[in-house]
């Protein structure tokens, strides 16, 4: 199985399944000089891990990252610092219930990545879906950790915006409320909609799907590239690659498509101070594929998860029809534990593009 690796400067390799002694990630062209702790590594770890509450899956995993190469201990023993070399980390399975997939070991769950694996590959791993499960984005984020370094101030933040027909306030939009709430919600009021929505669809073993916002600010003008480089271009393909997405959107995207010309362009002024302004940001911070200055703002639509109690007509791998239901623990939700995901590709691709910049320009930005 190929492609297991994004990026090219700043490159991310992920390996293992979700049901193997344990799954990781390398990353290679992260520059020399990194300072970080694994504290500040466990930080983003701990917003994705399962079992945090009752609208996700109760998978308990503790994913604790190992540094096991590419780094140096500074002298305060805490300090981890990057010496150029590639950097591996190691997340332990301890939580896997494989038994809960045997009764499917031949059979085809609808929606699932089951029958296209083994159509191509003449063999999958039927226990949680292998290297298909969302287990495999742990490696994602804690790669996406050490992204966020690399380009001095940037700071990327993602926000769960729609669950199912049930959209946010974006006049109540608070980014201090996000960590107040087990959905990574800005708007305090769409909560306990949300919390009631969810205990309903949980109780009744099915799943919905969501809309998670990404936004990057402090992205420096002039990274990206044109035509077959694009930033917007990277950014879509590395958001649609997280388990289960199925749409993205830079700026307003398809929104563009009901208002005109003039409501579309993003008008331009000299500051006081002699530089640039925008006075809108419809086309999400990304003009011809390069960063104009303004926040980069994407989103992606997260199906509901396929894996639910109610029995789905499918086939099995002896070509013969069958009624199947998923056992196991489910995210109700998968969109919810997809926030962190999309920040740390969102935070992957763009340190990728400021090395790539660096390297063609010269340019320190």
């Amino acid at each position: 199985m190929s492609h297991n690796t994004f990026g090219q400067l700043f490159r991310v390799t992920t390996w293992g399944e979700s049901h193997g002694p344990a799954l990781g990630c390398v990353v290679d062209g992260c520059p020399p000089g990194i300072r970080f702790t694994l504290a500040e590594i466990q930080h983003w770890m701990d917003l994705r891990k399962p079992g945090q509450s009752s609208f996700v899956t109760q998978r308990r995993e503790d994913d604790i990252v190992k540094v096991l190469s590419g780094v140096m201990a500074d002298a305060d023993g805490e300090t981890l610092v990057t010496t150029g070399t590639p950097i591996s980390m190691l997340i332990e399975n301890t939580d896997q219930r494989s038994k809960d997939y045997g009764e499917i070991a031949r059979q085809y769950r609808p929606g699932h990545a089951d029958y296209t694996y083994d159509v191509k590959y003449g063999i999958r791993d039927y226990r949680g879906g292998g290297r298909s499960s969302a287990r495999e984005t742990a490696a994602r984020v804690a790669a996406g950790s050490l992204a966020r370094k690399v380009v001095p101030g940037v700071v990327v933040r993602g926000a769960l915006v729609q669950i199912g027909i049930h959209k946010i306030n974006r006049d109540n939009w608070d980014w201090s409320e996000v960590g107040n709430n087990p959905f990574f919600a800005p708007d305090p009021e769409i909560v306990p909609v949300w919390e009631e929505y969810l205990s309903d669809i949980r109780k009744k073993g099915s799943s919905i799907g969501a809309v998670i916002e990404i936004v990057a600010e402090n992205v420096p003008a002039g990274i990206g590239a044109p035509i077959y480089a694009k930033l917007d271009q990277d950014i879509a393909s590395n958001l649609m690659s997280i388990n289960a997405v199925k749409g993205v959107e830079i700026g307003n995207g398809f929104g563009a498509a009901e208002i005109t010309g003039e409501e579309n362009a993003d008008e331009m002024r000299i500051g006081n101070d002699g530089k640039p302004y925008f006075l809108s940001n419809h086309a999400g911070g990304i003009l011809g594929g390069i960063a104009t200055g303004q926040p980069v703002v994407a989103r992606f639509a997260v199906k509901p998860t396929s894996s639910i109690l109610t029995e789905r007509r499918s086939i099995d791998a002896d070509g013969k029809e069958v009624e199947l239901r998923t056992k196991g623990r489910h995210d109700p939700c998968v969109g919810i534990r997809a926030v962190p995901v999309g920040e740390a590709m969102v935070a992957c691709t763009i340190a990728d593009h400021y090395l790539r910049d660096r390297g063609q320009t010269g340019r320190l930005k």
